[in-house]
Order: structure tokens, then sequence, then C-alpha cells
């Protein structure tokens, strides 16, 4: 039997890793859930039949790997409140928490715990997700390996080795799935513009970005390729492109990026 895992929060990325989890044959009996919420922590019983709990040192009971999937702005009491309990058992922690370091879970957890930070996104919620990982040196090969089969459950992943880099993750991937939906509300209210009912340009919208993800995923073709296929010269596709290029698009993208990544890393010195 795989060894039981905690989780310290059963919101929505806990609820579409834990789903990963059980799809992948794990025991529901080995997951522990604390969430002080009773509705919520009633619909994990009842949707996955796992143990739940109102208090996070009750869940942790009997695990090695507690899997933090708070908000940040709560991470350090939940942490505090474990850190007798976490020297004692030295966890494997594992943290899902945007603009939280690894050496501040460590410290708030009292010190000399095994920590890796990931970056999930909110497409997990469907299995198709993105989740960056980091490890500090003190990680085993074994513990790297059951992080990644966790955050698996959610979509591929990717490791980084500088934990630096993880502020450039949450700018890329983590709000990355706003840039999306952004993009996508804009499309659907040009087509409104352009003259289409508004439920026609929303699903033409929606139906284009998901197909085209769907190329990029699937072809196996690189992305600047797949724009050239589709751009015809001097046609309908050009003209758009022109437009967007001359707009600035391009580094209008970089310096959205760069602010997120800026913003990640004030929000983890802010929680020093």
């Amino acid at each position: 039997m795989a060894h039981p895992i905690a989780f310290i929060g059963g919101g929505n990325m806990a609820r579409s890793l834990i789903g990963g989890l059980l799809a992948q044959g794990r025991d529901p009996a080995t997951i522990h859930v604390a969430e002080p919420v009773p509705p919520l922590r009633e619909a994990l019983r009842s949707d996955f039949d796992v143990s739940v709990f109102e208090q996070a040192g009750q869940a942790i009971q009997g695990t090695a790997t507690w899997v933090f999937a708070v908000k940040p702005q709560v991470m350090r009491p939940v942490c505090e409140s474990l850190a007798d309990a976490a020297r004692a058992a030295r966890p494997l922690a594992i943290s899902i928490a945007a603009g939280i370091t690894t050496t501040q879970l460590d410290k708030w957890l009292g010190g000399g715990c095994r920590v890796i930070r990931t970056m999930p996104n909110t497409p997990a919620l469907l299995g198709a997700g993105i989740t960056g990982l980091y490890a500090a040196g003190t990680i085993h090969a074994d513990e790297r390996a059951l992080a990644e089969s966790l955050l698996a459950a959610a979509g591929k992943t990717v490791w980084v080795a500088d934990e630096a880099q993880m502020d450039a993750v949450t700018a890329l991937s983590g709000s990355g799935p706003a840039y999306l939906f952004l993009l996508a509300e804009a499309m659907t209210n040009a087509g409104i513009r352009e003259g289409l009912p508004a439920n026609d340009a929303y699903t033409l919208a929606l139906q284009t970005l998901l197909g085209a993800a769907r190329m990029l995923t699937e072809s196996g073709v690189e992305a600047a390729e797949l724009r050239r296929r589709v751009t015809s010269p001097n046609g309908t596709t050009q003209a758009a492109i022109e437009a967007f290029e001359a707009g600035g698009f391009r580094e209008l993208v970089n310096v959205a990026i760069h602010a997120a990544r800026v913003r990640g890393a004030e929000l983890s010195a802010a929680n020093d």
C-alpha cells in the first residue's frame, strides 16, 4: 500500500490532485485532507471517499508527505501551527502556493524539513495543467519522483534548477490561463463589433482557441511554423498579424509576463 499523504487544504486544486491520484489507482484510504469549511469537507468525503478532518494537526497523523494547498496569505500561520509536529516527523513538504519560497516554508515549519515548491495552473482541474517544480538540494531522488507523480496527476510537469525561476514559471504558466481568457474576451468583442451575434462570436472565438491549442500540442510543429502555414501572402491573416506587430504585441507580452514575475518576487519578499 502507498504511504498516506496529507493535504492541508481541500480547495479546487487539492480536489484536482486528489481526483487524479484516485484515477491512477491510489487507495482513497491513504489520502487525508484537512479542510475547515464543513460543506467542502463533506463534499470531499462524498465525492472521493477520502479521510477528512477539520484540523491540519489531525490530518497529518501517520503521514510522511504533507501537501500544502492553502492560500499564500494563510500559509505562515498554518505552517507554524504544525511546526512542533514537523520537527518530530520531518515530513516531505510539498507546496502549491504561489510566492512562498522553500526557505520560508522550512523556517515556518521549524527547520530541517525537506521542501518541494510547485506551481500548477488552473487547467489542472481538467487534468490538462502544467506544473513547475523546484526541489532543494536535500531532496532525494525518490522524493522528487513522488512529487512529480503527484503533480502529474493533474497534467505535465517541468523541473527548474534555480528557485528564482519559479517566479517566471508563475508569470508564464501559473497566471497564463488568464491571458488566454483575456484574448477570448477581446476576440469575442471584436467579432461583435464586426456585426456577429454575441453568442456566435463567443462560440467562434472559443472553438478557434481550442482548435489552435490542440494543433500546438498534438501536431509536433512549432508555433512559429504553424503561424506561417496559416498566413497566406497578402491575405486576411497577414493583415491581422501585421496589425498585431505594428501595435507592439510581442513587446506587450514581454512587459506583461515581466510584470507578473516581478510581482511574484515582491509577494515572496512580503511574506518574510
